[in-house]
């Protein structure tokens, strides 16, 4: 993926969802992540872990205490910006109190390949899965195959959306918006919903044992700012594919403006669904303890 054909995200957005990611994420995949991490072979700067499209660094901010250490994180970005906000908020230490390092590297997903990864432990990315394609997707699973290096994909859209009290347009809305999710930008077929069903067919087809759970956001009157926010961005992705239900949408009586009046009152709940997927490489000959072997 090139850098002209990532979305920018504004580094407020990425920290107003942060608290909702961090609540979201799969803490389920922290064991068998764990045990595949200890039967690899470490590196003179322990584990090396790249994160894919970093933004301003939540997922070390989130991940690098769960996980013993020392550890090297690889942030990756296209953006300088959010690239110096990740390298300033890495934590210093892991679990076990060991010490914590970070750079930066900035440039193009597409280029990803077995050799850009050498000596990588573990790839992670958050929230970037669904704004792949299926090649994109393909060349990241066959670069970590090759390089025979675990991924922890985190906080996909699901496709699903709750909202309650329940209107009859929540699904109209809901459809349009996963119709933008797979939009083609930039002559690029975005996978959107599909993204983690085409990781799973990817990751498997290349030999490793793939695991997903399920990493919702639970939206309630704590986060009526990220609610107010996440739900003028969904209602404009839906008008942006089925512009007919501007009528219905906007305007003084409109479904925006009710819903936002309820998020307001403390009356709304959210839940939207995401996936959490981690890859297991297939063990090499003369490997020992395989990482599949050590995930059960």
């Amino acid at each position: 993926m090139s850098a002209a054909g990532q979305p920018r995200f504004a580094p407020e957005w990425l920290e107003l969802r942060e608290p909702a990611d961090a609540a979201a994420r799969a803490p389920g995949l922290l064991p068998p992540l764990s045990a595949a991490l200890s039967a690899r072979a470490g590196t003179p700067r322990g584990t090396v872990i790249r994160d894919l499209g970093c933004g301003t660094g939540s997922m070390a901010r989130w991940l690098a205490a769960r996980l013993p250490g020392p550890q090297h994180w690889i942030l990756h970005d296209h953006d300088p910006a959010l690239l110096a906000r990740a390298r300033e908020t890495t934590p210093v230490a892991a679990a076990d109190g060991t010490p914590v390092t970070a750079t930066t590297e900035r440039g193009d997903l597409a280029r990803l390949t077995a050799a850009a990864l050498a000596g990588t432990t573990l790839v992670t990315a958050s929230a970037l899965l669904d704004l792949l394609t299926r090649d994109e997707v393909a060349g990241l699973a066959e670069a970590c195959a090759a390089a025979g290096c675990p991924a922890l994909l985190a906080l996909s859209v699901a496709g699903r959306v709750e909202l309650t009290p329940y209107e009859p347009l929540d699904d109209e809305i809901g459809a349009a918006f996963n119709d933008h999710q797979r939009r083609t930008a930039g002559g690029r077929r975005l996978l959107g919903p599909d993204a983690v069903a085409a990781a799973t067919e990817a990751f498997e087809r290349r030999g490793a044992t793939v695991l997903t759970r399920p990493s919702p956001w639970r939206l309630a009157a704590p986060q009526a700012a990220l609610t107010a926010a996440w739900l003028r961005g969904w209602v404009d992705a839906a008008l942006d594919r089925r512009p007919a239900l501007g009528p219905r949408l906007d305007g003084p009586d409109g479904y925006l403006r009710r819903r936002l009046a309820a998020c307001a009152a403390g009356e709304l709940t959210v839940t939207v669904h995401h996936t959490d997927l981690l890859a297991l490489p297939r063990p090499r000959p003369g490997s020992g303890t395989s990482d599949a072997r050590a995930a059960r």
